[in-house]
């Protein structure tokens, strides 16, 4: 191994920061020179975009050096100008170096040792997956955060990193988290509890809750650390500060900053979780990263190409200084080892528990009468095996991210008490429902349970900063008899398909009302398509018809203000609009939908499809300007439309793929303008955009002076304007039915669908997307299933042969029968 002696010029040894660390004996320091990408976001670092395995996120060029701030010397113990060096974290003993490593002649990082020295380098883990961020444990193991979980960011293209161990070799990998999203940077505490970096949006906001949570080392008792209730900031490379119960971490603005920069900052945990007065920035500005705790008054990090000391006053002073940009700082010094939690895990087992003390015990449960709630609905967020844009499209309107599963329903005892079993490792949502089914209160995060794991909470959103109540477990009423098992809902799927399953319950009891031909019915909930999606999962959307998280910064609201119970389609199909009354079974079908998401499609596969107009990293990916039908017909609009349509009050999109709103979506205000209404690409004369200026006699909807209508422009369809944009919506009808949904017929997904299920052992290396068929809906569920927990000495369930692993799942998605739906609704058209 070649070493490199260089000179540096080191801070003052005069001043009282430099005397201070000098004290701490941190003689040595060890950190890494590494570049970045163009990407902004934090975890944009590993593997590639989704579109291309060409298309890298990580940059060559990369040291991994040893600093003796005494001899004012530098030691490079690893130079590749190819590779990538990350994330060293020095043994207790202080006699070897631990980090990630992705040599030049490879496209994964893994984990490596390496003596202090320079020597011994050695390869702990291997594969075709990113192991990153890694940190010794008491027991011996290490904690380091994989892509083993094969699943990518929900809202980017990028792939997620998740919590994982093994032991000290690399051997016996296991799996810690079950999160979609990204787990980052694991630190032991004192205690023996890992701190870490945990960002979750379930069915709230992408970009504001991604702060501090806890686990043991074998992934138990997950729960939050800090700020998880206040959006804002990425709370991440927390390290706890000695003889405190304090952490110094990086508090990076906003959605986070690419390589987490931001403050130094300091938070503790003394007066619970939410308690915003307990976060301080130390540092006078948000350009540092990978900071380190001495004592309370003494920290190093790194900002740029420097490392530099600071005190809890933002004081700092120059320590380094190279040329190439510096992360992960550690000095070599002995460290003592953290408690050693036993191990409360079972991996014999594919179970864990759950112990609900009382469902009545809550922050915001005002209004909510003992003996209201009946039972608990368990549902699974469900992971990505792709994702290529930074919206949602197609899975909702400014919505859900994620399709979520139906598991079932538990019982809640008279004293609020629950008891059941639930899946390992998989990332669960709990709703409590009264005797109408109705939600009283939905978690927007998640929790999971490790194998042969028994856990309980106080209650529903129960108050952290205050200690539980003492509870005689024994005297809870479900204490008295065996956990329940979670009961399927009769008649659900577990899996919605918007087509599938509640478009036919609107085309029974609305679409008489709500089509194109009955103006009086104000919005559309026919099966037509938009340039996204359907007219009436769009009109659903932007009118309000069902209430969900939306992707906005909010926790824990009051009982009965969202999910089904907010939502007035549900009370549109009970009787009292215009007669309509659903069946039971068509009421808890919508109900259901709304409560886990009121996504769009069934399967991911639809990610990227079956769009005109559609995001891939926030740019328009199917633009049917390219054609001169589309052209002529933009033509035609600007010469008699934009006459009265020419500003913000009456935006008109000249084309399906022109966006005039801003946000893209669903802004309350000219709805009537989307893009996602105005073009009926099922039925090219019904489109709005055609009939709102035709002539009532003619079919349209124009009447010449009359407010409350458009004004004749089209006296009958022989009009060469009206035919001239007729032309162009058939057209851009022509290109989205070669583009291709999942809900038409001979759909094929996206080349990178396949190849990453390829990659995951779920399709065949041999597989030919040009020429085998695909049933998307059962390649999901097999990815899914893989995904599941294998108990120690069983054989993995062969996903081919098991195409329905769980209760009910033979309805969740029936291809064939959402293709025939398809065809019988065009037919009759």
């Amino acid at each position: 191994m070649l070493a490199l002696i260089a000179p540096f010029s080191p801070a003052s040894a005069t001043s009282p920061l430099h005397a201070a660390y000098t004290e701490r004996g941190a003689r040595y320091v060890v950190f890494a020179e590494r570049r970045s990408v163009g990407d902004g976001h934090w975890y944009a670092n590993l593997g590639y975009y989704a579109p291309s395995t060409e298309r890298k996120l990580y940059a060559p060029k990369s040291r991994l050096c040893l600093l003796d701030t005494e001899s004012k010397t530098l030691r490079v113990l690893i130079d590749d100008p190819e590779g990538t060096l990350r994330d060293p974290v020095v043994h207790y003993e202080a006699t070897k170096i631990l980090f990630s490593y992705r040599k030049g002649t490879s496209n994964h990082f893994h984990l490596y040792e390496i003596g202090v020295d320079g020597k011994n380098l050695r390869q702990l883990t291997g594969g075709t997956h990113d192991d990153i961020e890694p940190t010794y444990l008491p027991d011996g193991g290490v904690m380091f955060v994989s892509t083993r979980g094969k699943r990518w960011v929900n809202c980017w293209l990028s792939q997620v990193a998740i919590l994982y161990r093994c032991d000290a070799d690399g051997k016996n990998i296991r799996q810690i988290s079950a999160n979609i999203e990204h787990d980052n940077t694991p630190w032991v505490l004192p205690d023996g509890r890992i701190l870490y970096q945990r960002w979750e949006y379930v069915d709230r906001s992408q970009v504001h809750y991604h702060h501090l949570w806890t686990t043991n080392p074998d992934g138990t008792n997950q729960m939050v650390y800090f700020g998880n209730q206040h959006p804002g900031g990425l709370f991440i490379d927390a390290k706890p500060i000695p003889g405190t119960r304090d952490v110094v971490m990086i508090n990076s603005p906003g959605h986070g900053a690419r390589d987490h920069r931001g403050h130094v900052a300091i938070v503790s945990d003394r007066q619970g979780p939410d308690a915003k007065n307990q976060l301080k920035n130390i540092s006078k500005s948000n350009s540092y990263v990978d900071p380190w705790a001495f004592s309370p008054d003494l920290f190093m990090a790194a900002t740029s190409n420097r490392i530099v000391i600071l005190d809890s006053q933002g004081n700092e002073e120059l320590l380094y200084q190279g040329k190439e940009p510096i992360h992960e700082p550690r000095p070599v010094i002995k460290r003592q080892r953290e408690r050693i939690i036993p191990s409360r895990s079972d991996p014999g087992k594919s179970t864990g528990e759950l112990i609900l003390t009382d469902v009545y015990n809550g922050r915001n449960m005002k209004g909510v009468t003992r003996g209201e709630i009946k039972k608990l609905l368990i549902m699974e967020s469900l992971p990505k095996p792709i994702n290529y844009t930074g919206g949602m499209a197609p899975m909702s309107h400014n919505g859900t991210f994620t399709m979520e599963r139906v598991l079932g329903t538990v019982p809640v005892e008279a004293d609020g008490s629950a008891r059941f079993e639930v899946p390992a490792n998989r990332p669960l949502i709990l709703a409590a429902l009264n005797a109408s089914n109705q939600a009283v209160k939905r978690m927007q995060s998640f929790l999971s349970v490790m194998p042969g794991e028994t856990t309980s909470c106080v209650g529903c959103h129960e108050d952290r900063s205050l200690a539980p109540p003492n509870v005689n477990f024994g005297s809870l009423l479900a204490m008295k008899r065996p956990p329940s098992a979670i009961t399927p809902v009769p008649g659900v799927p577990g899996i919605f398909d918007f087509p599938r399953d509640i478009q036919p319950i609107l085309d029974k009891h609305c679409v008489r009302c709500h089509n194109p031909d009955k103006r009086e019915g104000e919005i559309l909930l026919t099966s037509d398509r938009g340039p996204l999606t359907t007219h009436s999962f769009h009109q659903l959307t932007v009118f309000g018809q069902f209430s969900d998280g939306r992707n906005r910064p909010q926790s824990n609201a009051a009982p009965y203000q969202k999910w089904d119970a907010a939502s007035p389609l549900m009370t549109k199909l009970s009787g009292v609009h215009h007669g309509v009354r659903a069946s039971p079974q068509e009421v808890e079908i919508v109900r259901h939908w709304i409560n886990a998401g009121a996504y769009y499609p069934g399967t991911y596969a639809a990610l990227g499809t079956g769009m005109i107009g559609g995001y891939e990293e926030n740019q328009i990916q199917r633009n049917d300007m390219v054609y001169p039908e589309v052209h002529a017909m933009d033509h035609a609009i600007q010469k008699r439309c934009l006459e009265c349509h020419k500003d913000e009050k009456m935006p008109l999109p000249r084309t399906a793929s022109h966006e005039t709103l801003v946000p893209t979506w669903v802004p309350q205000r000219n709805v009537r303008f989307s893009r996602h209404i105005l073009y009926n690409l099922t039925r090219p004369d019904k489109s709005v955009l055609l009939m709102a200026p035709l002539a009532k006699p003619a079919g349209g909807y124009a009447e010449d002076n009359k407010d409350y209508v458009h004004p004749v422009i089209f006296k009958d369809k022989s009009d060469p304007g009206y035919q001239t944009i007729l032309k162009g919506i058939e057209k851009t009808k022509w290109l989205l039915e070669e583009i291709g949904s999942f809900e038409m017929p001979g759909f094929k997904p996206r080349g990178a669908y396949v190849r990453e299920m390829k990659r995951f052992g779920i399709l065949p290396a041999s597989f030919d997307a040009n020429k085998d068929p695909i049933n998307v809906y059962d390649t999901d569920r097999r990815y899914f299933q893989s995904l599941w927990h294998v108990p120690t000495g069983k054989p993995p369930v062969k996903t081919h042969n098991n195409p329905f692993p769980y209760p009910g799942m033979e309805k969740d998605n029936d291809p064939a029968k959402s293709r025939a739906l398809w065809r019988e609704a065009k037919a009759s058209r």
